[in-house]
């Protein structure tokens, strides 16, 4: 569940078994500009100032709100509201759930920002495996290069090498899940084309090297 203005990608894509996915798009305020006070929905209202950070939800609620996600795309009117409520109310009452502490992702855009930045964080995603310039990408965004640093910084608060850093590393956390690649192809399938790069990259984001990561997640979901 991801909250308004975090940059984020589809989930669905050649590294997973997904034919499709399915999406829910709402305005925190779609039913009234007070209704989260109501105390029937303070743990909704709750589960959405978590929702900034991002929240990812443990396999039993997905299964579950999955199913009713398909039964709100099936029905109609007033009950398309009830099953959408009834997904919310689920998730804002289960303890099945990760933060994701994305809140520092939160973009703080103006709505003419909105379609550049976008455009980046796209580029990133399709090349990210390729070496980036900042050259080709304030060519992008149709800056020079130190006005893009300084318009990246302002917008993400972090620098482009670390933003594509994080979406690298962030790649490589999912192969080294899901995938029976060693160590140095996970290096090099998630963009990094230096093995020793790739491991202090790792530590300084994760706080453990690849290989402990991997034990500990296998172990975990053993």
């Amino acid at each position: 569940m991801m909250g308004s203005n975090l940059p984020h990608c589809g989930m669905t894509n050649e590294n997973t078994n997904n034919d499709y996915e399915m999406v829910i798009q709402f305005k925190p305020d779609f039913l009234g500009e007070f209704v989260w006070e109501l105390p029937e929905l303070h743990r909704i209202a709750q589960l959405l100032e978590r929702s900034k950070a991002g929240i990812v939800f443990g396999e039993n609620v997905k299964k579950t709100v999955g199913t009713l996600v398909v039964e709100m795309h099936e029905s109609s009117s007033l009950q398309r509201l009830v099953r959408f409520l009834e997904i919310l109310d689920i998730l804002a009452s289960t303890q099945d759930y990760r933060i994701l502490n994305a809140g520092k992702y939160y973009l703080q855009t103006q709505v003419e920002d909105n379609e550049r930045i976008n455009h980046i964080f796209n580029y990133v995603k399709d090349h990210f495996r390729e070496q980036l310039t900042l050259e080709e990408i304030a060519e992008l965004a149709n800056m020079k290069v130190p006005s893009f640093c300084r318009y990246f910084k302002k917008i993400t608060n972090k620098t482009f090498t670390q933003f594509v850093n994080e979406y690298r590393i962030t790649h490589s956390l999912k192969l080294l899940a899901e995938k029976p690649l060693s160590i140095t192809e996970v290096c090099f399938e998630s963009g990094f084309n230096n093995f020793s790069y790739f491991n202090k990259t790792f530590k300084e984001y994760i706080h453990k090297s690849p290989s402990q990561y991997r034990k500990e997640f296998h172990h975990f979901m053993e």
